[in-house]
């Protein structure tokens, strides 16, 4: 028998962004949490770029938030930039992004984790898990400590096995300068878990002082903005500018001289890296016919000259590196505080889990984050926020949490890693969504914040400001569409923007339907909406913005949700966890094997995996009683 140190409902395996997650939300659920980390001046460490949220990641964070993560919270305590990205677009589109201060991040993260009363902490490495009758039971550590646990959440990130290349040195670590994790993999292996390697990439960081920034394009962040529902106005730190640069074909040819030393065109890297956010060798390599790729140049934070520069991640020798970035506009005389380099690591396949991210081979461990072979930051947290409370409603006896693809880009997130598996690192992006019309990062909270205090993530002042708000939307929607607007008051204002004109009172929903015509444009024409307006006490920008984009694009989210509706119902009829695809002669050699190995838990998870037809879903359905 093993002599515990101490006894835990919940021990969180890494500190980066979802072990953050898991740990608060486990604790905040009433679990008595233990997190265990190498470093705890790191806590979610920005190891690649100092940014949160973008394309569809922005709207996986405001839904952490809503769901009452912390992410967001700690993003707008530390943002030196804000951006909503493609405005030019349809709302589903609007994308918040922000930079941040990388070291304030971490700190605010720390702030806020040492204040929850149910969390604990251990600085050390785990070095394996105890498993008792195929359930974890607590896990072991480098310094010699054990400590048991009801459930365990092991959030790795690139730890595991992780491997440092630059150029042809190779150098053990899960990050620069940090030890990493050996063991654990090697033992979920002989538990009967399918491991693979990935590989990802990170630019050099350049002294802000040798960079002459009056050549480049100053990008320059929105006057106002935030991720968390709960922030308060207006930014905590001076707003700092990016820049843009570009590279050159000269800078092309330099960098090809060290193809031959690549660990990536040598054969080296074995692991697969992410299709999206590539290397510069890579760029070069693939997009033969570009002589020029854009460059980002971000800084790391407010009291730092240190910058990242975005779009130049790269594993070649580092003179390869530093001759070809002072080639670069702008950068002619810059100076390294690192070169960039790649890291290998281990992941498990995430077809090996449940909707819950709990494991199918052993009961009460769950995985989040990039050991499920996602890359990015708001991935991992969102994964381990689910992962966090699922543990504590596991083993309080409870049915898991598991969000719709309706419901949530974290619902499409954890439903494509389960059902389709990767093969690559997976990013999300708005075109993964079927439903991105119902998920806009301005609902978030209409979507998700009943579902956060049904849980004890969010507590009863902001779950009430929410209802409040709710009212007001409703109230200021019934409005627009109960009253009408006069000719000779609207009729100016339509001339001025090229649209018809009227010749008897509208409701002032069918002007606002036109494209020309914002929200903002009535308010400022109409008296009675201007009064009506001024009424709302709760956010006024937000709640407008809401209700614009409800009421001109009602008629797509009814049918968009209508749809998802019909789908909803393939969700409800449960396929047995044991069942043998193999009775089921009329099913294709294909779909038996692959559905065996993912065993769906719907027939709605079945005719989502690639390779079944839906001929073989007919099958399915005939058979279990449609």
């Amino acid at each position: 028998m093993k002599n515990f140190i101490d006894f835990y409902d919940i021990i969180v395996v890494g500190g980066g962004h979802s072990g953050c997650e898991a740990a608060a939300a486990a604790a905040n659920m009433g679990s008595k949490t233990l997190l265990v980390t190498a470093d705890m001046t790191k806590f979610a460490a920005m190891s690649c770029n100092p940014a949160i949220g973008g394309i569809a990641k922005g709207q996986i964070v405001r839904e952490i938030d809503a769901l009452g993560g912390y992410t967001a919270i700690v993003t707008d305590r530390s943002s030196i930039q804000f951006r909503m990205l493609n405005r030019s677009k349809g709302p589903a589109m609007w994308s918040p992004r922000s930079q941040c201060d990388r070291f304030r991040f971490s700190t605010e993260w720390r702030n806020i984790l040492e204040n929850l009363p149910n969390l604990f902490f251990w600085q050390d490495m785990v070095s394996s898990l105890i498993v008792e009758d195929e359930t974890v039971i607590g896990v072991n550590t480098v310094l010699g400590a054990s400590f048991r646990a009801s459930s365990v959440v092991l959030t790795a990130g690139t730890f595991l096995g992780g491997l440092i290349h630059v150029g042809l040195s190779q150098t053990r670590g899960g990050r620069v300068g940090e030890l990493a994790s050996y063991g654990l993999t090697e033992q979920l292996v002989s538990l009967g878990f399918e491991s693979g390697r990935m590989k990802t990439g990170t630019p050099a960081r350049v002294d802000g002082r040798t960079m002459d920034f009056s050549v480049m394009h100053e990008q320059k962040g929105d006057d106002e903005g935030r991720f968390s529902y709960m922030a308060a106005e207006g930014f905590t730190l001076p707003q700092r500018s990016c820049y843009i640069t570009h590279t050159s074909a000269e800078v092309h040819e330099i960098l090809k001289e060290g193809f031959s030393q690549s660990p990536l065109f040598t054969g080296v890297i074995k692991g697969v890296g992410p299709r999206y956010c590539p290397s510069i060798e890579d760029k070069i390599n693939t997009f033969v016919d570009k002589d020029s790729h854009h460059l980002f140049i971000e800084p790391e934070g407010v009291d730092t000259c240190e910058y990242y520069v975005n779009g130049f991640s790269s594993s070649l020798p580092l003179e390869i590196q530093l001759r070809a970035l002072r080639k670069v506009r702008g950068l002619e005389n810059a100076k390294f505080f690192r070169p960039g380099y790649a890291i290998e690591y281990d992941y498990f396949p995430p077809v090996q889990l449940y909707h819950s991210l709990e494991t199918k081979r052993i009961k009460n461990l769950f995985f989040a984050g990039q050991i499920n072979g996602t890359t990015g930051y708001e991935e991992a947290a969102a994964q381990g926020l689910i992962a966090g409370i699922n543990a504590h409603r596991t083993i309080n006896g409870e049915s898991p949490v598991v969000l719709g693809r309706e419901q949530a880009y974290i619902g499409v997130l954890i439903d494509d890693l389960v059902t389709k598996g990767v093969d690559e690192p997976y990013r999300m992006f708005t075109s993964r969504a079927e439903y991105r019309i119902l998920l806009r990062q301005d609902n978030a909270d209409f979507r998700l914040t009943d579902l956060g205090y049904e849980l004890g993530l969010i507590k009863r002042g902001r779950y009430d400001k929410f209802v409040e708000k709710k009212r007001q939307f409703a109230e200021l929607c019934d409005f627009i569409k109960s009253n009408n607007v006069l000719t000779d008051v609207i009729n100016p204002f339509l001339s001025s923007v090229n649209s018809s004109l009227i010749n008897q009172p509208r409701k002032l929903s069918d002007i606002l339907l036109r494209p020309e015509v914002t929200l903002r444009d009535l308010v400022s024409i109409v008296p009675a909406l201007c009064d009506r307006v001024g009424k709302i006490d709760f956010r006024n920008k937000e709640i407008i913005e809401a209700v614009e984009i409800f009421i001109k694009y009602e008629g797509y989210i009814e049918r968009e949700q209508q749809t998802a509706n019909k789908i909803r119902r393939l969700n409800e009829i449960v396929i047995p966890a044991k069942f043998d695809y193999s009775r089921l002669k009329s099913l294709s050699i294909e779909s038996r094997q692959k559905l065996s190995r993912v065993k769906p838990a719907t027939i709605g998870q079945a005719a989502r995996i690639p390779g079944v037809s839906p001929s073989d879903i007919s099958v399915l359905l005939v058979y279990f009683g449609r």
